[in-house]
C-alpha cells in the first residue's frame, strides 16, 4: 500500500505504467470516491525542473470531460516518490498499455463498432479542447487515453499525460522532440529514433499522425506500419515503410526479411467495424496519415470528417438475395432518395429494384421521407432488402477470414512470458471464432425470416388477385343487362362480339389454378422455414463455444500469475504443462465447433435459401403478370359490355 496525506492505492491496482511514472486506482481518504493518481520513479527527477512541472500547469489551464482533470499534487508519505491526483471514477483502465483497454483479448482484433465511435467522439472533443486552448500534445497514443465507466454504465474516454504538452498555435512550430515512437510522426522519428541530425521544425499537425496511428490501433487491434521483426527492432525499416507510404495507403507491412512491404489501402477483414462506417474513416485516416506536412490535412479538417460521421445515423439493411448485412451511416435530415443511393453503393442495387419490408410487412419508403423518421433499425432488427431485378443476385454472405489462422501453435517446453502471450493470443482468436459463429447463426436467422416476410406478402398477395379475378369473373358473366334495342341487322352485326367473354372467362379459370398452385408452394417453403427458425433457437454450437472459451480465460488468468514469479517450482510445472495441453485441446475444440456445426449449417442454410429465393421470385414474377392480365382482362370484359350496350 502507498498513500498521500490525502490518497491511498495499493500498487496492485495498476491502471497503466510509463517511462517516468506509473497510474494507479486510488481512494479519498475523507470520501472514499475513485481517482486516478500518477506516481512520479526517480528517472522522473532527471527532468528539467520547468518539464517537471508543466504538465501540472498545462492540466491546471485545461477543464474538459474528455481531458484528466488534476486533484492535487501531494508527496507519498514516505517522502519519496511525489504523486498527482486526477479526479475522474477510475474504474477501467487505460485503452491501450499492459492493463489497458486494448489489451485484452477480446479486443485483439479491435473494438466493437459502438466502443470505437465513444473512442472516436471522446478523442475528437478532447483535441478540439486542446486546440482551443493552443495545446499539442506530443503523445497522443492509446496509453495515454484511459478509459472510464460513467454512471450509465457507459465508456468515457480522457486524454491523459501532459508531459509533452506544450502551448503551440497552428502556425508555429517547435524543434523538441517527445513522444513514443510507434506513434510519432516520421520526421520526428527519425531525429530521435534514429538520432539523425536535421534542422527540421515540428507543426501541430504532429499531433494528427498520432492520432490516425492511434485510431487504425483501436479499429484493429494492430498498429499500420510493422517492419519484419517489430517496430522496436528493425527501425530503419519503420521510418522507410512511413516515409515512402504511397498516397491513400493506410498500413504497411513487410512480412518477410529484407522482402517488399504489402501496401493496404482497406482496413483488414478482422476488424469489426461495418463497411459503412470504413468507407467514412478510411479517407480520414488516409489524409492524417500523411509523411508530408503540407498535405496532411490540418485539424480543421480533421474535424470536419470525424464530427461529420459522429453526426450521422446508422440504418441497419440485410440484403435477402446477397445474404449479407450492412450498415448505412446518413444524416437524419437525408431523404429515401440518398438513403436508397448508399444503400446501391453497398449492394449494388439500383434504388427502383429495391424492395423493403420491416417486422413482417411490406415497408413502403416515401422518397421525401427524412431518415430520422425511418423505422428503428437494429443489427438483430434490420430493413430486409428485397431485390426485384429479373437479374439474379450473387449470394455475399458473412465475409470472414478463417479463424483458424490466428491461432497460435503451442510448443512443449515450457516458458511461462511466451506461454502467456500465446494464451493471450489463442484467447483472442477464440473471442473472433465465437463472434464469426454468432454472426452465421444470425445471418441463418434472418434468411429465414427475411424470406417467411416476403412469402407472408405473397401469400396476401395471392388472396388479392383471387379477389381481384372473382371482380373480372363477375363481370363476365353479366350477360344479365337487359338486350339492346337495335335494329335487326345491327344485333346480327354484334353477335360475334359475345365470343372475347367467354374466352376471357377461360383465362380467368386458369388463373385462378395458377394462384392456388403458387400458394401451395409458397406453404411448402413456409413449413420448410419454420422448421429452420426451430433449428436455429435449438443450435447449442454458440454455447459450447462460448463454454470452452470461459475454461481458455481460467488458463490464460493462471499463465498470468505464472509470468509474475521468477521460478515455478516442480508441482506448479506439472500443473502448468497440463494446463497448456488442455488449452490446446480446448482451441481445437473451438475451432471443430466452428467448422463442423456453425460453417457446415450455414453454408447448408445458404443453399436452400438460394433455391428458394428463386422459387419465390418466380412465383413474384407471375403474381405480378397474373394481376396485370386480369386488370387487362376486366378492361376487355368493360369494353366488350359497352359495345353490347
Amino acid at each position: 500500500m502507498q498513500s498521500t496525506p490525502n490518497y491511498l492505492w495499493s500498487t496492485e491496482d495498476l491502471l497503466g505504467q510509463g517511462a517516468t511514472a506509473s497510474v494507479y486506482k486510488a481512494r479519498n481518504k475523507k470520501s472514499g470516491e475513485l481517482v486516478a493518481v500518477k506516481v512520479f520513479n526517480s528517472a522522473s527527477y532527471l527532468r528539467p525542473q520547468e518539464v517537471q512541472m508543466r504538465e501540472f500547469e498545462m492540466l491546471r489551464k485545461l477543464n474538459h470531460k474528455n481531458i484528466v482533470k488534476l486533484f492535487a499534487v501531494e508527496e507519498t508519505v514516505s517522502g519519496s516518490p511525489s504523486g498527482k491526483c486526477w479526479g475522474s471514477p477510475a474504474r477501467g483502465g487505460d485503452l491501450g498499455g499492459t492493463r489497458g483497454w486494448l489489451s485484452p483479448a477480446p479486443n485483439a482484433f479491435g473494438l466493437a463498432e459502438s466502443e470505437f465511435l465513444i473512442v472516436l467522439q471522446c478523442v475528437v472533443a478532447g483535441m478540439n479542447h486542446l486546440r482551443e486552448n493552443g495545446v499539442v500534445h506530443r503523445d497522443i497514443k492509446p496509453g495515454n487515453i484511459m478509459r472510464l465507466v460513467g454512471e450509465d454504465g457507459q465508456s468515457i474516454y480522457k486524454l491523459t499525460d501532459f508531459g509533452a504538452a506544450r502551448e503551440l498555435e497552428d502556425d508555429e512550430k517547435f524543434v523538441s522532440v517527445y513522444g513514443t515512437e510507434e506513434y510519432l510522426h516520421p520526421d520526428m522519428y527519425e531525429r530521435a529514433v534514429l538520432r539523425k541530425p536535421q534542422q527540421k521544425a515540428f507543426g501541430v499537425t504532429v499531433d494528427l499522425w498520432s492520432i490516425g496511428v492511434t485510431f487504425y490501433h483501436a479499429a484493429t487491434g494492430s498498429l499500420p506500419f510493422v517492419p519484419f521483426g517489430g517496430p522496436r527492432r528493425n527501425k530503419e525499416i519503420m521510418y522507410k515503410i512511413t516515409t515512402e507510404k504511397p498516397p491513400g495507403a493506410i498500413a504497411g507491412i513487410q512480412r518477410q526479411e529484407n522482402g517488399s512491404i504489402e501496401w493496404s489501402y482497406e482496413l483488414p477483414i478482422t476488424c469489426r467495424l461495418s463497411t459503412g462506417l470504413k468507407d467514412q474513416l478510411i479517407p480520414i485516416l488516409a489524409n492524417i496519415l500523411e509523411v508530408d506536412q503540407e498535405k496532411c490535412w490540418g485539424f480543421d479538417q480533421f474535424f470536419a470528417g470525424t464530427n461529420d460521421i459522429l453526426h450521422r445515423m446508422v440504418v441497419d439493411v440485410f440484403s435477402l438475395q446477397q445474404a449479407s448485412s450492412h450498415r448505412i451511416y446518413i444524416h437524419s435530415y437525408n431523404t429515401t432518395t440518398k438513403f436508397l443511393d448508399a444503400v446501391f453503393k453497398q449492394t449494388n442495387i439500383v434504388p427502383h429494384h429495391q424492395e423493403y419490408y420491416f417486422e413482417g410487412h411490406l415497408y413502403e419508403l416515401d422518397p421525401n421521407l427524412q431518415a430520422h423518421n425511418f423505422c428503428k433499425t437494429t443489427e438483430n432488427s434490420p430493413l430486409t432488402l428485397l431485390s426485384t431485378s429479373e437479374q439474379p443476385e450473387d449470394v455475399v454472405g458473412v465475409r470472414y477470414r478463417d479463424p483458424s489462422l490466428e491461432f497460435p501453435k503451442f510448443v512443449p517446453r515450457v516458458d511461462v512470458v511466451a506461454d502467456c502471450s500465446a494464451a493471450k493470443s489463442a484467447v483472442g482468436a477464440a473471442h473472433q471464432t465465437l463472434r464469426v459463429g454468432q454472426a452465421l447463426r444470425r445471418g441463418r436467422e434472418l434468411l429465414a425470416r427475411g424470406l417467411h416476410w416476403v412469402i407472408g406478402n405473397l401469400r396476401t398477395e395471392c388472396c388479392r388477385i383471387l379477389e381481384q379475378r372473382r371482380g373480372a369473373h363477375s363481370a363476365a358473366e353479366g350477360e344479365e343487362h337487359p338486350q339492346p334495342q337495335e335494329p335487326p341487322e345491327l344485333s346480327e352485326q354484334l353477335v360475334p362480339t359475345s365470343a372475347p367473354p367467354l374466352q376471357v372467362d377461360e383465362e380467368l379459370s386458369q388463373c385462378s389454378h395458377s394462384i392456388f398452385d403458387f400458394q401451395g408452394a409458397l406453404d411448402g417453403i413456409l413449413a420448410e422455414l419454420v422448421k429452420d427458425r426451430q433449428q436455429v433457437h435449438e443450435d447449442k454450437s454458440i454455447q459450447q463455444m462460448e463454454c470452452c472459451l470461459e475454461k481458455m480465460q481460467m488458463i490464460h488468468k493462471q499463465f498470468k500469475k505464472a509470468r509474475t514469479c521468477l521460478r515455478l517450482s516442480y508441482n506448479e510445472e506439472q500443473i502448468h504443462k497440463l494446463d497448456k495441453l488442455n488449452l490446446g485441446n480446448l482451441a481445437r475444440r473451438v475451432l471443430s465447433i466452428f467448422q463442423n456445426d456453425c460453417v457446415q449449417q450455414y453454408q447448408e442454410a445458404l443453399a436452400l435459401h438460394s433455391s428458394r429465393m428463386r422459387k419465390v421470385c418466380e412465383i413474384k414474377k407471375h403474381l405480378k403478370r397474373l394481376s396485370n392480365c386480369i386488370s387487362a382482362c376486366s378492361v376487355e370484359m368493360m369494353e366488350c359490355q359497352d359495345c353490347l350496350q
